[in-house]
């Protein structure tokens, strides 16, 4: 949904890692510095529901390899007597802009990897498409009105509507 430069940026190999079980999981977060583990991170569900984890300064479309998704977002986690938690979980992702329906398969790849989540984002982002100007949208505080030209937004998401 993004800037379509970003789709030059794919390159064989530049996918996030794929997490797809609890010691997949293990192997990357144990070859990760302090640092690296106070950032969130980029994350997508990719086509298939496996979870795939980039640095938080990557593109989405990056980490999902060009891919479809079935979410994406940014991530963050933490260690609670020896057990890996979801700390915050966004749908915030401007090359995809996902909906915040799109929980399940978030929840879905969490739960297949033994990682305690949320019972949903811990924080929403609500996108949507302008039918009158075609330009994207954040909604903010409610207000279905496109910050372009003043329009009202659609209620539903509405972001895969051509540009």
């Amino acid at each position: 949904m993004g800037p379509a430069e970003l789709k030059a940026l794919v390159r064989a190999g530049s996918a996030g890692r794929s997490i797809r079980s609890s010691a997949d999981f293990g192997e990357w977060v144990s070859a990760l510095t302090l640092d690296e583990l106070a950032e969130p991170f980029t994350f997508v569900v990719d086509s298939g529901g496996v979870l795939r984890l980039a640095a938080r300064r990557s593109e989405h479309l990056v980490c999902a390899g060009g891919g479809e998704v079935l979410s994406a977002g940014e991530m963050s986690f933490h260690e609670k007597s020896g057990r890996w938690m979801v700390e915050e979980v966004s749908n915030q992702s401007t090359g995809y802009c996902p909906d915040a329906s799109s929980w399940p398969a978030v929840a879905e790849a969490l739960d297949r990897i033994g990682i305690h989540r949320p019972s949903g984002f811990t924080q929403e982002v609500v996108f949507r498409r302008c039918r009158s100007c075609r330009e994207l949208n954040i909604v903010r505080e409610e207000d279905f009105v496109c910050v372009f030209c003043g329009e009202d937004l659609p209620q539903e998401w509405n972001v895969r509507e051509p540009g």
